[in-house]
Formats: C-alpha cells, sequence, structure tokens
C-alpha cells in the first residue's frame, strides 16, 4: 500500500519523539543502527544554534519514519557556502516500500530550500535518489568528502539558489560524522585478519 502526502504525517521532531526516533533509525540501520541513533544524537544539538531540519513521519499516531538536514560547508573556490546534507532517512522496516520515504525526501528538501540552501547532499543509492531529483555530484563538479564513498552514491540536489557558474568545489562534512565514522564505506574485514 502506498502512502500520499495527506496519508503521511510530517512534523518536526519533538523531545517526546526521541525515543520513537531511535527506535526507528536502529531498526532500519540493522546492526549500524546504534551508531546512526548516535550520530542522530549528535546531529540534533546542531540544530539548536544551526540550520537544518530533523522531521517524523507518522501514520496512524505512530512514528513510522525519520529525515534530518543539518548545516555544512561547500568550499568553492571563491568561498565557503552553507549548504544541507540529508542524513539518516529512516523508515521502520515494516513500513518500507510503501512511499514513506519519499515523502519524507520531499520534506526535507522543501525545508532544505526554505533554509536558503543552494545545494542538497547525500550519500545514497543513485537508483532511489535518482528518482527524487539528486544526481551525481561529481558530474556537476563537487567533489566527494572521502574517497571511501564511491562516486555514484555521492548525490546532490540543486535547490534555489544554486549558481553553477561559481558554485563547484569540496563537500565538508561537519564533524559528528566523522566521529562515528559515518562517511563512505569501510571494506569488510578479512577473516582472520586485522579490523
Amino acid at each position: 500500500m502506498g502512502y500520499k502526502p495527506g496519508q503521511v504525517a510530517i512534523r518536526p521532531e519533538s523531545p517526546a519523539d526521541t525515543a520513537a526516533v531511535d527506535r526507528v533509525v536502529e531498526a532500519a540501520f540493522d546492526e549500524d543502527g546504534p551508531v546512526v541513533a548516535q550520530l542522530v544524537a549528535d546531529l540534533r544539538r546542531s540544530l539548536a544554534t544551526e540550520s537544518g531540519c530533523s522531521l517524523v513521519a507518522v501514520v496512524d499516531g505512530e512514528p513510522v519514519g525519520y529525515v534530518m538536514t543539518t548545516r555544512n560547508l561547500l568550499d568553492a573556490p571563491a568561498r565557503l557556502v552553507e549548504v544541507q546534507v540529508l542524513s539518516p532517512l529512516a523508515v521502520a522496516p515494516a513500513r518500507q516500500g510503501q512511499g514513506i520515504g519519499a515523502v519524507l525526501i520531499a520534506a526535507a528538501t522543501d525545508a532544505a530550500a526554505s533554509l536558503g540552501a543552494p545545494l542538497l547532499f547525500l550519500e545514497g543509492d543513485p537508483r532511489y535518489y535518482g528518482r527524487h531529483g539528486f544526481v551525481p555530484a561529481g558530474t556537476l563538479g563537487f567533489r566527494r568528502p572521502s574517497l571511501r564513498i564511491p562516486p555514484p552514491a555521492f548525490q546532490v540536489r540543486p535547490l534555489q539558489g544554486y549558481e553553477s557558474s561559481w558554485m563547484t568545489g569540496t563537500l565538508v562534512y561537519r564533524q559528528a560524522f566523522w566521529d562515528h565514522d559515518s562517511v563512505g564505506l569501510r571494506p569488510e574485514p578479512v577473516e582472520g585478519g586485522a579490523t
């Protein structure tokens, strides 16, 4: 069953949602769930003083999805540019494949645009995010913040205010992403080898 925006209530996260959001994030990210939940906790603190959004999807009174965007920087040749990064996007496993993620992405994109961000970046599956207006960032002249991010997974959605004539350069993630080693991919450990 697919959901339309009117059937999924999207609202700002409140302190009362924290436990439910943590459960959704932990379930959606499986074995990486606890690390991603801790990343969310650290990123939440940044929203007290910096731009971004923290949104909850509610169906039948139950939080079933979550999305966050936070302020990061584009190191453009002319100057630093404040941009938004969408991370994480989480939908409870029992509700995945029903369109809730799409509604959350649309709400996060609208929020980033309303904050005046010219660009919204993320790491993700280009087949999925391509359906939501994201393109491989390298094709527009952007460089990944880490070589561990596969080039196709480094995605961007240009928003109003994007100036292609000079807004190029390297995305600089905020410190919380590095503190939780939540950037790119790590190779699988070799059995019997060092981890």
